[in-house]
């Protein structure tokens, strides 16, 4: 049995449609991400698969729960951690896992060893006697994981949990995941950083609600068409605009210094990419074709999405 299985779940706000028919099946013990833009519908399917909000369409199950009919039922089996975890600022790190511990109803036999033992899990056994509100955001994030962990939930809900998180404390965070991977604890994520989407063993690329791509991280990228070549010049930004403006057919993104180019033929596109960049008068450093990273495969498979129809 899937620990998330999805048919067809849909969602909708009076006239909005924040998610459009959603299939996906997510095995046990495997980390399954959603990647995409604020208002893609992420948190919408968190919500659903939780029992928190009811579907307009379509069926859901988690942990063998039916999300509208079994949602009571459900809460025993998952953990979630929303955005805005509901950590208690004036309690302490020990306190707010033993308040937890008391909604979930978690035994006082063995509470106390499960507590030392997720405190030494997310390394703050050295603050547990420290107020929540004086942790830094990293440690917020990681006593939130330890609160949503408390009662041994077979799958785990993450709603974009290192936003705002320091890169070092992402990592660790990561770290963490990967652990209870190996006990058999499911992990759904979303996330709006798409090189923390490379960690997920199979992902879903949303946009406004409706799938544009499911696989694994590898599997995702070979959904962009054509190649991807990397043009590095003196003025990058002014460079990107000049081949979005003349480069017809291609996919052009600004990436720190570097100008990274979807196209469907790469000599063509390199010989047009070199005349318009001298005619310019920019200096040209290098030009190179590159392996797509899941950003650039979701640039270029939304763009292709919303170019209308006689421009294709």
């Amino acid at each position: 049995m899937p620990a998330i299985h999805a048919a067809g779940l849909r969602r909708t706000f009076d006239d909005l449609v924040a998610v459009a028919g959603l299939d996906l099946t997510v095995a046990e013990g495997e980390i399954f991400g959603l990647v995409g833009p604020d208002g893609a519908g992420k948190t919408t399917i968190m919500r659903m698969l939780t029992g928190l909000l009811p579907p307009t369409g379509g069926t859901a199950a988690v942990a063998g729960c039916d999300v509208v009919r079994e949602a009571e039922r459900l809460k025993a089996h998952i953990g979630y951690m929303s955005q805005r975890f509901g950590l208690y600022a004036d309690l302490t790190v020990m306190e707010n896992i033993e308040f937890y511990a008391d909604i979930y109803g978690v035994p006082g036999r063995g509470r106390a060893e499960k507590t030392e033992r997720l405190l030494g899990f997310s390394n703050l056994t050295p603050f547990k006697q420290r107020l929540a509100g004086n942790l830094s955001g990293g440690m917020k994030q990681k006593l939130g994981l330890a609160c949503a962990l408390i009662h041994t939930p077979r799958v785990l809900f993450l709603d974009e949990p290192t936003n705002g998180v320091d890169p070092v404390s992402r990592r660790d965070f990561w770290r963490i995941l990967y652990q209870l991977v190996r006990e058999r604890v499911t992990i759904f994520v979303s996330t709006a950083y798409l090189d923390e989407a490379e960690r997920c063993n199979r992902l879903a690329l949303l946009h406004q609600g409706r799938l544009l791509g499911l696989g694994t991280p590898e599997e995702v990228k070979a959904l962009m068409p054509g190649a991807l070549l990397e043009v590095r010049t003196a003025a990058p930004r002014r460079t990107a605009a000049l081949l979005r403006e003349h480069l017809a057919g291609a996919t052009v993104g600004l990436f720190g210094d570097r100008v990274h180019v979807a196209v469907g033929d790469t000599a063509a596109a390199e010989s047009a990419i070199r005349r318009l960049v001298a005619a310019a008068g920019f200096d040209l450093e290098s030009i190179r074709p590159i392996a797509p990273s899941l950003e650039d495969v979701f640039v270029s498979v939304l763009a292709a999405r919303e170019a209308p129809a006689d421009a294709r």
